[in-house]
């Protein structure tokens, strides 16, 4: 009951927060850590263990697979070089800057968990970058890297993780090992996300299409438990089961697998996904917040030798400073050799300005990840002692997560003010000119299928009327896609008058099914079908405008 109890007041808080983001107009995400540090702040207010591996598994897959399904699959191959350059070597580098710099900061922490707590930190947190990065303000080709990068660099800095903390209870390390290890995770990874897309969903797609009269609720279902199912095949078998539900959302959109869904599957798969997207990030970033007074009241006695209060935060903000500064100093290098490599190779380079290499390295934000991570740290060593330090690098790790995030709200928006020149989006642009084609070949198929009918009289009359209609409503679809200012006004305002009248027709179709309800001439069955229909068209119709 109590657990039960627990579930309901975090999604009761996710959908108030929501709302509450209106008003106080901070970043959703510190919102809601901020709502479950609140909550959890008296003594006897919420507190919750989090069991790490249960976290990661009920939380990081659909989260993870529901971005990569989304990210633009394009520009993510486009852009490999550099995704790849920061999800790997970044990684590589962070874990040895960092940890040699929080080592020396921090004495009491061995090397070989200062090395822990900085490959725990370094993965960005690809939940936390898409809630705070403003697409509208950062650079489309920045933005696809980020969300990349958040994607990929969360296995490769997991797997370095639990090398250094096999390291600490072990004592010994052996470099050859962990290369072979790291391999073998990331392709197996990779092989376990392909085996669940391809072998669990589609098989069981098809078999349930063979069986006549599935319900859709049942195919979206298959689609739900995707992302677990390749989780948990990858993580059986030793390998990166962040990488498995990552490689699965990649692929789904260009596997065709769609195909074996009915149509109102597809329109509510697409829906729950949405809707869970929302609670389940919401619900992470309140037990994010549910960990902090605890964290807090725990403050280790190494950082609070000289004072209770700045030392502590004092070290947080220069730790984070550091991850900054790091990941500036990559990106910046990175980008000099691209440019070297370019001009030796006779081809043309796109190097990022001062303010863009700023925006990309405040945007790496750590989250739920690096927690789940360094709370899954060992309470004790081989021999029985205890595990060096860990109660110190969890406050870090948790201080570092907010402070990055605060960090990253108050500078971006100042840092990409005017990093993306005004006019119109090329997306927008590739968006009309696909409308304007598609909606040219729609016109030539219906008017090749009127004339070339076979019937005469009054029937081939009424072919080539409702041929003439829907052409009609094709050409307004053009003109609303014209290059021309003057062309394109006219055919909005023409379809805002559209769109007004059909909304009304809409309202009216609503009231007259309740009437008819209260009235008795149909049940409920028939009025929540009806009403089921009107509010589709009502969505689509929304849709439209909000494109307008």
């Amino acid at each position: 009951m109590d657990v039960a109890v627990f579930i309901l007041v975090v999604l009761a808080f996710v959908a108030l927060s929501g709302a509450l983001m209106r008003l106080v107009r901070v970043p959703l995400p510190v919102l809601q850590i901020a709502i479950g540090a609140a909550l959890a702040w008296p003594a006897r207010g919420l507190h919750v263990e989090i069991d790490p591996e249960l976290f990661l598994l009920v939380f990081i897959p659909p989260l993870l697979f529901g971005d990569a399904f989304a990210a633009p699959k394009r520009e993510l191959i486009e852009l490999r070089g550099p995704i790849l350059d920061l999800a790997i070597g970044l990684v590589f580098f962070t874990i040895v800057g960092f940890g040699y710099a929080l080592h020396w900061l921090v004495p009491s922490i061995p090397l070989v968990v200062a090395f822990a707590l900085a490959a725990v930190l370094s993965p960005t947190d690809a939940v936390a970058v898409s809630s705070i990065v403003d697409r509208n303000v950062v650079p489309a080709r920045l933005m696809h890297i980020l969300e990349g990068e958040s994607l990929l660099n969360d296995a490769s800095g997991l797997v370095m993780f639990r090398f250094a903390v096999a390291a600490a209870l072990t004592g010994s390390f052996s470099f050859a090992a962990a290369s072979l290890s790291f391999v073998y995770a990331v392709a197996v990874g990779i092989l376990a996300g392909i085996a669940a897309l391809f072998i669990a969903a589609a098989k069981a797609l098809q078999i349930l299409g063979r069986i006549g009269g599935t319900p859709a609720e049942a195919q979206v279902l298959v689609m739900i438990l995707l992302p677990f199912v390749a989780y948990l095949i990858a993580e059986h078998a030793g390998a990166s089961g962040i990488l498995a539900a990552v490689t699965a959302g990649l692929l789904t959109g260009t596997s065709g697998i769609f195909r074996y869904l009915a149509v109102s599957g597809r329109i509510q798969a697409m829906s729950l996904w949405s809707t869970l997207t929302f609670v389940f990030n919401g619900a992470l970033f309140i037990l994010l917040g549910l960990q902090l007074p605890d964290i807090i009241r725990k403050v280790p006695p190494e950082l609070t030798s000289r004072h209770w209060l700045f030392e502590p935060a004092l070290t947080v903000l220069i730790l984070t400073l550091c991850l900054i500064g790091l990941r500036f100093l990559w990106i910046w290098v990175g980008d000099m050799a691209t440019g070297i490599a370019a001009r030796l190779g006779k081809r043309k380079a796109d190097p990022f300005g001062f303010r863009v290499r700023l925006a990309g390295s405040v945007a790496g934000v750590r989250g739920a990840i690096t927690l789940a991570g360094i709370l899954s740290l060992p309470l004790a060593l081989q021999d029985g002692s205890p595990f060096p330090a860990r109660d110190v690098v969890i406050f870090l790790a948790a201080g570092v997560i907010i402070c990055s995030l605060v960090i990253a709200s108050l500078a971006l928006p100042r840092i990409a003010r005017g990093l993306v020149e005004p006019g119109e989006d090329p997306g927008a642009a590739e968006e009309r000119r696909a409308r304007v084609g598609a909606a040219n070949a729609a016109i030539a198929r219906i008017e090749s299928l009127a004339g070339d009918g076979g019937e005469e009289g009054e029937v081939a009359e009424a072919r080539l009327a409702v041929a003439d209609s829907i052409v009609a409503g094709y050409r307004r679809r053009i003109a609303a896609s014209d290059e021309a200012d003057e062309a394109r006004a006219e055919a909005r305002e023409a379809a805002r008058l559209e769109l007004e009248l059909r909304h009304a027709g809409i309202e009216a179709e609503r009231a007259a099914v309740r009437a008819m309800f209260r009235s008795r001439e149909i049940n409920d069955h028939t009025m929540r079908a009806l009403l089921s229909e009107i509010t589709l068209t009502e969505a689509l119709l929304k849709s439209r405008q909000g494109r307008k």
